[in-house]
């Protein structure tokens, strides 16, 4: 009987990538989203660790990629900004470094991973299930960090882990099975919830609104985007 885990961030990756068969990774403002609409518009997202700009650049010229500029840049660069990403042309490569959703991605070693949110909730699932056989699935809310550098949960990825647990419709843990409930009990009101939270607040603030409107959407893309040598890539189709 397939079996899905929860645990949160770097640490729960490095927990449970020896245990799970497949690693779905939920970081939905705004990692996960931007590589969601990326890769659903065509585009190859190399994750890359976050903080050094320079490093980011002569890795984006090695691999002949574009490198995602700060999203307070503007000026209409490609950035994590999922806003940025709705017009990406098909092909385009994009080095696309966050300091949770690629931290995370490029932590989980030899297990396949997948990128999930709000967006393509379902799809990832099916995808999971498929490439999980009878093995566990893991899923894991990257959250956010508070200053000093330790996780600060955020209610935005546990409710897009719990999105994806209730379509995989299996047995779950209880971690696991506290994140599906908790996305359960938002209902209709799961927008406004995650409009509220500290991270829709903060990219509102800063001028960000339409990223947490592009996130909060549910099942509106069938994109799957999967890390496959070095770069997350739709296998929705097959």
């Amino acid at each position: 009987m397939t079996l899905a885990l929860s645990e949160w961030g770097v640490a729960g990756i490095e927990a449970l990538r020896g245990q799970v068969a497949v690693l779905v990774i939920v970081d939905v403002l705004s990692f996960s989203t931007a590589v969601d609409v990326a890769v659903g518009r065509g585009a190859l997202v190399y994750p890359f660790a976050y903080g050094d700009p320079a490093a980011a650049q002569s890795a984006a010229e090695r691999i002949g990629a574009v490198a995602a500029q700060p999203r307070q840049a503007g000026g209409g660069q490609l950035s994590l900004s999922p806003a940025s990403l709705a017009t990406i042309p098909a092909g385009t490569k994009l080095l696309l470094p966050s300091p949770n959703g690629a931290r995370l991605s490029l932590a989980c070693g030899g297990t396949p991973v997948l990128a999930g949110c709000l967006r393509n909730a379902a799809a990832v699932a099916r995808a999971a299930l498929g490439l999980a056989g009878s093995g566990a699935i893991g899923v894991v809310p990257a959250g956010e960090r508070w200053p000093g550098g330790g996780l600060r949960p955020a209610i935005e990825d546990l409710l897009g882990a719990g999105a994806i647990l209730d379509r995989l419709d299996v047995a779950c843990s209880p971690e696991a099975r506290i994140a599906r409930d908790a996305y359960r009990s938002a209902g209709g009101e799961l927008g406004a919830m995650i409009r509220g939270s500290v991270s829709g607040r903060e990219l509102s603030e800063q001028g960000f609104a339409r990223d947490v409107d592009i996130a909060v959407q549910q099942e509106v893309s069938s994109a799957v985007p999967m890390l496959l040598d070095g770069a997350y890539r739709d296998v929705g189709a097959g």
